[in-house]
């Protein structure tokens, strides 16, 4: 998709907050700082419009992109994270789940893991959340270009097996700094909104 208008329409804490648009949604998950809004500025061609941080645990709000005017990117509050407080991260499961798992407008979801590392126990329970509910999954492997292309076979393997992967399923690998995979993220986002209507 060429994208040339975008706009951060709502950043939400209730289903009251929604937009009531009724465009497509694709939520993107993640733990905190594996690069969720490094992959929605390259999906949107900008370089900082979804603010990154080195601060894990920044986004918390589920922060609504509207794309083209028609779709959101839905930029979810990330997990796993151990210097906020379980009080606050108690608050932020509540909100995730009740996006997650009662949108009507959620199309699917992009889970994303960092590439370099086996999945963590916070991305297993993701996936298996999501499977669970029966939505529509992306994995996508971020900082990819920094597994020497020798070593990729084995850790998307060691990545999969680690998630108990399952065939239906989709799983493509991210790098923001080279684009790899920005098509084919694309394409999949397309045929599960836009393209899926």
């Amino acid at each position: 998709m060429e994208v040339h208008n975008v706009e951060l329409v709502m950043s939400a804490v209730a289903p009251s907050q929604y937009p009531t648009t009724g465009f497509p949604e694709i939520g993107l998950a993640g733990r905190s700082n594996v690069g969720k809004s490094s992959l929605i500025n390259v999906l949107i061609n900008r370089n900082s419009y979804a603010r990154t941080s080195s601060q894990p645990g920044k986004t918390q709000t589920l922060n609504f992109y509207k794309v083209e005017d028609q779709l959101y990117f839905v930029d979810v509050p990330g997990y796993g994270y151990a210097k906020v407080s379980k009080k606050e991260r108690e608050k932020w499961g509540q909100m995730i789940e009740t996006y997650l798992t009662s949108r009507e407008t959620l199309r699917g979801v992009v889970i994303l893991v960092d590439a370099r590392h086996a999945p963590t126990k916070d991305d297993v329970a993701m996936y298996e959340w999501m499977r669970y509910y029966e939505m529509p999954l992306l994995v996508v492997a971020t900082k990819s270009d920094k597994i020497p292309r020798g070593k990729w076979n084995k850790q998307e393997s060691l990545i999969k097996k680690t998630l108990n992967f399952q065939a239906e399923d989709d799983f493509i690998a991210f790098s923001a700094k080279t684009k790899e995979g920005k098509d084919a993220v694309w394409q999949w986002i397309e045929a599960h909104t836009v393209g899926g209507n």
